[in-house]
């Protein structure tokens, strides 16, 4: 035997398909399409400069998951005829620092700014420049309590770690977006 709904619970049932079709055909109308995973018009890239920050790190990480050959001074120099990197990622600067920004009438800090700073050149191993001296500047702002050291440290540690990615993605972005060597 079947179940009949009541007549509201059908006609909201309705509604609620229409109302996702109609999103769903809002959405693809507007050009609106997932970002894909990028395209490289490199093969293998050499990080030379800070390969041990962590921002390094993340980012060899992740050429790597994105189909890149990834080199550092800790890789061997290819013996003659075998190919050496397409291009080279200079790490510049890769810094993080701590700024105490708001402070209370009896000297405590209350409020902390987290900033991390990457820069970065692209070249080919005959200096043919990709990308110029690039620098990436982010920042947070943490409150800061003293009876909650602890739980700050961590929420600073976090903070950084979310940096650290998005910085990684920025520059991954950028070196997808060179189309030729």
């Amino acid at each position: 035997m079947r179940f009949l709904q009541p007549p509201f619970l059908a006609r909201r049932r309705a509604l609620q398909h229409l109302v996702v079709g109609t999103a769903v055909l809002g959405v693809s109308g507007c050009g609106f399409v997932l970002r894909q995973a990028p395209t490289f018009a490199f093969e293998s890239v050499r990080i030379a400069g800070s390969e041990n920050s962590p921002v390094a790190i993340e980012l060899r990480t992740a050429l790597r998951v994105n189909g890149l050959q990834v080199l550092t001074s800790a890789t061997p120099i290819p013996p003659e005829g075998a190919a050496p990197a397409q291009v080279v990622l200079t790490v510049i600067t890769d810094q993080r620092e701590r700024l105490a920004v708001g402070q209370t009438a009896a000297g405590q800090v209350r409020e902390l700014q987290l900033r991390t700073r990457f820069s970065f050149r692209l070249r080919t191993p005959k200096e043919k420049e990709l990308i110029g001296d690039t620098e990436l500047l982010l920042e947070r702002d943490l409150s800061f309590s003293e009876t909650a050291v602890l739980s700050k440290e961590a929420e600073e540690a976090l903070l950084y770690r979310d940096m650290t990615s998005d910085v990684v993605q920025q520059v991954v972005r950028r070196l997808a977006a060179v189309k030729s060597l």
